[in-house]
């Protein structure tokens, strides 16, 4: 029988993981404010309603109240919704978007990757590892 290693997981990895799991546990402000400080921008304002023209959309972020707009209180433990809008926020300078869709997606996947796989190993990611 041979022994398959198991992949070492980075301290970054382990983080993203981490965020995961708090959206997950409905703890998506600590998420946010997780967020960002590892990437040092202010905490965005998180809010259950969908502003006027928005449309269907899960989610949607307002550059000008620097807030994340959710449909519904199911979506703030979607960990798609709650990272791709965070993505818009980190992206945004002077009232600017400088991101695009495809990147805040593969943003939000990066994160939801980390956690299946950390999940694969049973473990769970703790702060205190971090």
């Amino acid at each position: 029988m041979v022994a398959r290693a198991v992949p070492m997981s980075t301290d970054e990895e382990l983080f993203k993981a981490h965020i995961v799991q708090l959206i997950l546990k409905k703890e998506a402000n600590a998420a946010l404010e997780a967020l960002s400080e590892h990437y040092r921008v202010s905490v965005p304002g998180l809010r259950v309603g969908m502003p006027k023209r928005s449309g269907s959309k899960a989610g949607c972020y307002v550059p000008g109240t620097k807030v994340i707009h959710v449909a519904s209180m199911e979506r703030l433990c979607d960990p798609f919704v709650i990272l791709h809008e965070f993505y818009h926020h980190l992206r945004t300078q002077d009232g600017k978007h400088r991101g695009t869709e495809k990147h805040a997606n593969r943003f939000a996947q990066e994160y939801i990757t980390a956690y299946q796989n950390a999940s694969r190993y049973s473990f769970q990611v703790s702060i205190g590892k971090l």
